[in-house]
């Protein structure tokens, strides 16, 4: 064999390894397991094939299965959680990492563009109306889906692990994501619009504690004349009636606010930080200019 080309082929699988090696070092996480809330909760969409539910394995980061307690969401559970059709597929899956008291709620869509109907505020607002709090919540779906089935994995999660949610506030919470959804169809309003709104109504909720269905419907009026969104007669009453039976359960709209505007604060921050953060691309560029310098480096001590 030509003695160039074999260290032409040495060096190029040289430079694969330290780069292979120099990613590895830069990026490798994991905090291990915290023992005092337990390990983080992965329910998977039933109607996953093996393959699909490989992918959504490594779209959460489920690096080693030992580490997560795992579940399986079904048509019955949907039946059950959030009064879905039995015979649904269910796709959407979800990592739940239980965080401490204060922590708040973090939701992160992992895959935005498969998951169609359900924003991250969405699933904020069902799931602090059902109760559940302290907590990152990943979603993901190898196809394109609503999203229903990671919420009710979510639920049956909490269930598994002994969590009561109260029943009343889990079935409002399902027809607050049916109003959002709802209103997005039928009104042509974007879901984050759709959010803005329901989250504007509890804030202003929070602020007034009314105490009459009448108080429900002045607030309800008031902010969406404050958004500029005009509803038919149905659609706004839709409205009423929900925040009307919320107002009738025992939940802290104050808080439920607080947190509210903090995940909106932070999808914000997130997306800013993306676009427009010089600093994030700079560490990019010298990353790499880290590794053709550790692979330059290398050249030149073997042809010293």
């Amino acid at each position: 064999m030509n003695k160039n080309l074999v260290r032409v082929s040495f060096i190029w699988m040289m430079a694969i390894v330290l780069a292979a090696g120099f990613t590895g070092s830069v990026f490798a996480t994991g905090d291990g397991i915290n023992e005092k809330l337990g390990v983080p909760i992965v329910v998977y969409g039933e109607t996953l094939s093996d393959s699909q539910e490989q992918e959504v394995r490594e779209l959460l980061d489920v690096q080693d299965a030992a580490n997560v307690e795992e579940y399986t969401v079904t048509g019955e559970d949907i039946a059950k959680y959030i009064n879905g059709n039995p015979n649904s597929n269910m796709y959407s899956s979800a990592k739940i990492t239980r965080e401490e008291e204060g922590h708040g709620l973090d939701i992160n869509i992992v895959t935005p563009d498969n998951i169609t109907q359900v924003t991250p505020e969405m699933y904020a607002n069902a799931l602090l109306t059902a109760g559940v709090e302290n907590a990152t919540v990943d979603v993901a779906s190898p196809i394109k889906v609503s999203g229903h089935s990671a919420l009710t994995g979510i639920y049956k999660a909490y269930d598994a692990q002994g969590v009561q949610l109260d029943k009343d506030r889990m079935q409002v919470a399902d027809e607050e994501l049916g109003v959002a959804t709802d209103l997005a169809n039928n009104e042509g309003l974007s879901q984050e619009k759709v959010s803005e709104l329901l989250t504007e109504i509890k804030k202003e909720i929070a602020k007034q504690d009314p105490a009459t269905k009448e108080e429900i419907e002045q607030i309800v009026k008031e902010q969406l004349n404050k958004l500029e969104i005009s509803l038919s007669d149905a659609d706004r009453q839709m409205l009423v009636d929900l925040f009307e039976k919320m107002r009738n359960l025992d939940i802290n709209f104050d808080k439920v606010a607080s947190q509210l505007d903090d995940i909106a604060s932070s999808v914000k921050d997130k997306f800013n930080e993306i676009v427009n953060d010089e600093g994030f691309w700079n560490k990019v560029e010298t990353f790499f200019k880290d590794i053709f310098n550790a692979i330059r480096n290398f050249f030149e001590s073997i042809f010293k």
